[in-house]
């Protein structure tokens, strides 16, 4: 079935795609559709009981169904149009979205611009290669988290957590709340991939151990898992035999990285940043297809839902100034962002400064742990932009202005970010 033509389709109903829609309705664009798979708004929050969200767009501490549920009423409220239970299989660079669903079945949906608002998946146990058998109790945190807090099943009763991604800490807090015994958090890295704050509340004070340095090497068991073998890594990261340790226990949940959902994107032939595994964009968040723009986990793995609504408005603006004819294309007066040393990487990736009303924000995180460093950007010899901070973290997202008055006075179109 092909439906009407709308000005915005977005794809995904999470924090991004919600924030993204309601912007571009604020700007003038009325005729959006926003498509999410799963059957009701809300996206990855609506398993996130815990609270610490919405500090800096709410100004008060909610849980995630309560960030979401504000956030879906908003779009309710403007009369923003949304298919739940549908998914997309493809966009082409006519801006037609394909879908299907069990209500509507197959549909073409043409549009004028499209949002990119699919969030990210988990790395999964195949994406590491642990030695071992295939027992059931290996779990993502994710999934884990889902189990619990909207099935009520508790995954099992003596667990281990690979990793110290921000769901592996929230799941060892919330397994121990629901009676189970987490016996440790195993991190390969000689650093937490954590927010502070999540080391402190989920790990700190419930005293469960964190082990930097170490990696599970073995899952042992046969139907079900009975324990696992850890040990120490040197630092290239490689397991030191003579450190292993066997840990019984009945579960492992993995925390070991988000992938941004980005498999229709690369179909469609949006440029991907290797860096990043999100598209690479401008300043309004565009990506090189002219129209289709990108937000949220999808562009860059984000630390604080906020900043994912943040992200959310500014392409909402950007499909805006695209459909008033106001938007430059990413060829026009081109200035790159490079990640330079210490830096992992940086969004957007360029910038027009024919379309800045005035300044424009720069995320990054920094490759490794810094104390007493400050981050830099520069154009030439110009100094843009800097940042102090007592230390600088990989787990904790980096961002500064850059006014479009300086670049305009600079004499090259290179802007280099770098930690000294």
């Amino acid at each position: 079935m092909k439906t009407q033509e709308y000005d915005l389709v977005v794809i995904g109903g999470g924090p991004a795609g919600m924030a993204a829609a309601i912007s571009a309705h604020k700007q003038g664009v009325k005729n959006i559709l926003i498509i999410e798979r799963d059957k009701e708004l809300g996206g990855i929050l609506n398993q996130c009981i815990h609270n610490g969200f919405g500090l800096h767009h709410f100004k008060e501490e909610l849980t995630g169904p309560e960030y979401s549920t504000r956030v879906a009423t908003e779009v309710q409220t403007l009369q923003i149009k949304y298919l739940t239970d549908t998914m997309v299989l493809s966009f082409d660079q006519n801006k037609t979205v394909h879908a299907i669903s069990p209500k509507h079945g197959y549909l073409e949906i043409p549009a004028k611009a499209i949002v990119l608002a699919m969030g990210c998946r988990e790395r999964t146990r195949g994406a590491i290669n642990i030695h071992g058998s295939r027992p059931a109790g290996v779990y993502t945190a994710g999934t884990a988290q889902r189990l619990i807090n909207i099935d009520g099943y508790l995954p099992g009763k003596t667990v281990v957590i690979l990793g110290s991604g921000d769901i592996g800490l929230i799941m060892a807090r919330r397994m121990t709340l629901e009676g189970a015994k987490v016996v440790a958090v195993v991190e390969l890295l000689p650093h937490s991939n954590g927010l502070t704050r999540n080391i402190v509340q989920c790990l700190d004070d419930y005293k469960i151990p964190l082990l930097l340095s170490h990696t599970v090497v073995r899952i042992h068991g046969q139907d079900r898992v009975t324990g696992v073998t850890i040990a120490k890594v040197n630092p290239e990261l490689k397991p030191i035999s003579d450190t292993e340790k066997y840990i019984p226990c009945d579960t492992l949940l993995l925390s070991v990285g988000l992938i941004p959902e980005n498999e229709i994107s690369r179909n469609a032939g949006v440029l991907i940043d290797a860096h990043t595994s999100g598209p690479v964009v401008g300043e309004y968040r565009q990506t090189n297809l002219p129209g289709v723009f990108a937000c949220g986990n999808v562009l860059q793995v984000h630390d604080l839902v906020d900043f994912v609504s943040e992200e959310g408005a500014i392409a909402g603006t950007g499909v805006a100034r695209f459909l008033q004819n106001k938007l430059k294309s990413n060829d026009d007066a081109v200035f790159e962002i490079i990640a330079d040393d210490g830096i992992g990487y940086v969004v957007p990736q360029r910038v027009t400064p024919a379309n800045l009303d005035d300044k424009f924000k720069v995320y990054m995180r920094v490759k490794n742990v810094y104390a007493n460093k400050t981050i830099n950007a520069y154009l030439g010899d110009k100094l843009l932009a800097k940042k102090k901070e007592p230390k600088f973290l990989p787990a904790e997202m980096v961002s500064f202005m850059i006014n479009k008055e300086d670049l305009l006075a600079g004499s090259k179109s290179q802007i280099k970010i770098k930690v000294e």
